[in-house]
């Protein structure tokens, strides 16, 4: 597949750089990436890509993610991939409450379709990708899947140690690692070091 990522601008959230990588896993959505996208599709799925940027949540689970998960400190949901036996719990950080309230309550479920109903798989991925094509991004090397690495750069660049960065996200840490060197300047890399440390000291 052609790769059209090179060729945009470097546009992501604050201090982050956008390079290319022949790694699926380590490819992220830029914020120009989702701008881009929630300009042209529906807001059903910008809602969607939002929550995910901001969550780490795979598809799955973020389908079934109810308003009932979200408690006064953090979103505390069971994952589809370890067989519900495993808890995600997502810290609810200024972003994310911001994401969470510009989501209208339809339904028990956090997303839904524009008929206020839950997504089905299929019938979200024939959404996205109508406004993939709708954004001209049809042939951009991304999937949804790519939004989780987004979520750890974010994750990182508000302070989150790599360490429980890779406990949110169910990865191991040197995995992290490798996207927070690929994506995060240095400058941002050095500014979250300085808070952790200021945090230690007081």
């Amino acid at each position: 597949m052609r790769s059209t990522r090179s060729a945009r601008s470097p546009a992501t959230c604050e201090g982050i750089k956008q390079l290319y990588s022949g790694n699926r896993s380590e490819i992220i959505w830029t914020d120009a990436d989702i701008t881009r996208i929630k300009a042209a599709c529906s807001a059903e799925i910008a809602h969607a890509i939002d929550l995910a940027a901001h969550t780490g949540l795979r598809l799955g689970d973020l389908l079934r993610l109810s308003w009932s998960h979200v408690g006064p400190d953090a979103i505390v949901v069971t994952t589809g991939k370890s067989k519900h036996r495993r808890e995600a719990i997502i810290p609810l950080y200024e972003g994310l409450k911001h994401v969470l309230s510009a989501i209208p309550k339809r339904s028990t479920t956090i997303l839904t379709n524009s008929r206020g109903r839950p997504w089905t798989k299929d019938g979200f991925g024939s959404s996205l990708n109508k406004g993939k094509i709708a954004a001209g991004m049809a042939d951009a090397n991304l999937h949804f899947h790519d939004l989780r690495g987004t979520a750890a750069t974010r994750f990182y660049v508000a302070g989150v140690p790599e360490r429980a960065i890779a406990e949110i996200m169910g990865w191991d840490e040197e995995h992290v690692g490798r996207i927070i060197r690929r994506y995060v300047g240095r400058s941002e890399a050095t500014k979250a070091v300085i808070r952790l440390l200021n945090e230690k000291r007081t």
